[in-house]
This record gives C-alpha cells, sequence and structure tokens, in this order.
C-alpha cells in the first residue's frame, strides 16, 4: 500500500513558513545552500517544482513520489508566482471547498480529505507526497504514514506551525537521521 509522507521543511521551533504564509523558500530562515539542493536532488527530485527541473536538466519519473497532494494556500504560492501547476510531472491534488479551477491536470477535491485520501493510498503507484501547509497536515495526520522533516537551524517565533488545529495526540518513532554540511538536519520518522 502507498504511504502518506509529509515531506517538508521546518524551523527548529515547528514552521513551515512566516506568519505571512507566503512562499518559504524565498525566506533566509529557509536557505536553499548547494547541499541542501543535492539533497533534494538525489533523494526527492520531483520535489523540485518544473521550472527548476527543466532548468537543471531532471526529467523521469520521481524517485519517491507520483502524486503531490497540497491545501489551497500552498497552492496559490505557485499561482502567485505564475505556475497554475508547479508539479506538472506528478498527479497533483489540491484540498479546498473555495478555489475554482486553474488547470485541468490539477484536481480540485471538495469531498472529505481523509476519504479522498484513503483511496489514493488504496491505489497502485508510488507514494504520496504531502508538500503543506499545517492544516491540511492535520487534518490528514491520521493517514500520515512518515514525516521527512528538513529541519533548519532557524528560529522563526511565529508563523505556519507544522500541524495546525485542535489537539489530538500520535505517535511516530524515528527511523533515519541526516545532517547536512550547512547544519540541515533530515529527520525521518515513521508510524509507531
Amino acid at each position: 500500500m502507498r504511504k502518506l509522507v509529509y515531506y517538508v521543511a521546518t524551523t527548529l521551533d515547528g514552521y513551515i513558513a512566516g506568519p505571512d504564509g507566503g512562499d518559504p523558500s524565498a525566506e533566509d530562515y529557509f536557505p536553499l545552500t548547494p547541499d541542501v539542493i543535492q539533497f533534494i536532488i538525489d533523494q526527492y527530485p520531483e520535489t523540485l517544482p518544473g521550472p527548476a527541473r527543466a532548468a537543471m536538466g531532471i526529467d523521469g519519473p520521481g524517485k519517491v513520489f507520483d502524486t503531490v497532494l497540497e491545501g489551497r494556500a500552498s497552492y496559490e504560492i505557485g499561482l502567485e508566482a505564475g505556475l497554475s501547476d508547479a508539479y506538472p510531472h506528478l498527479r497533483h491534488l489540491v484540498f479546498s471547498t473555495t478555489l475554482e479551477s486553474q488547470n485541468a491536470a490539477v484536481e480540485i477535491v471538495r469531498e472529505d480529505a481523509l476519504a479522498r485520501v484513503r483511496k489514493l493510498k488504496a491505489e497502485e503507484g508510488q507514494d504520496l507526497w504531502l508538500v503543506g501547509g499545517g492544516t491540511l497536515a492535520h487534518s490528514l495526520l491520521p493517514e500520515i504514514d512518515r514525516l521527512v522533516l528538513k529541519q533548519h537551524r532557524s528560529i522563526i517565533g511565529s508563523g505556519i506551525p507544522l500541524f495546525s488545529g485542535p489537539f489530538q495526540a500520535h505517535m511516530f518513532q524515528p527511523v533515519h537521521e541526516n545532517l547536512l554540511e550547512s547544519g540541515m538536519r533530515v529527520l525521518t520518522y515513521d508510524r509507531a
């Protein structure tokens, strides 16, 4: 069965974006140093947006994921950058009850997010990548099988949390840690 993997950058204090919710990859608290970029290319090249992949000469199927899931606010970051489908090389689903279709290749999911993810997990294919945001991650928490946290060495004090919603306890166990030269740690946890 396919896994739902929350693969995301985070600060030491658990934020995936600043208070404005804008594109965190453009912020100095999530530096895209050469070792971080090389890690992504080597391990998760399909998580690079289409234009970045084209510029780097990366093509072909993903190593880990064939589907990307995101919430409306995360998707709108791409729209603001002029990308109605930032991941044309992946099956792309956006969970929103208000968003109008911007690209025929991007599926807008208005139904129950948990039920939709359970159906996706039962299908054949590679794992599902949950890119964000915190509200969608919280709603899908019962179905998240793995966390891959690119933990940067920054603290920002407030912003969009890794999980945003009411209290619910879920246990994960560490399975791998990779410390990059720049100080970013990649922490992998599987559901306990």
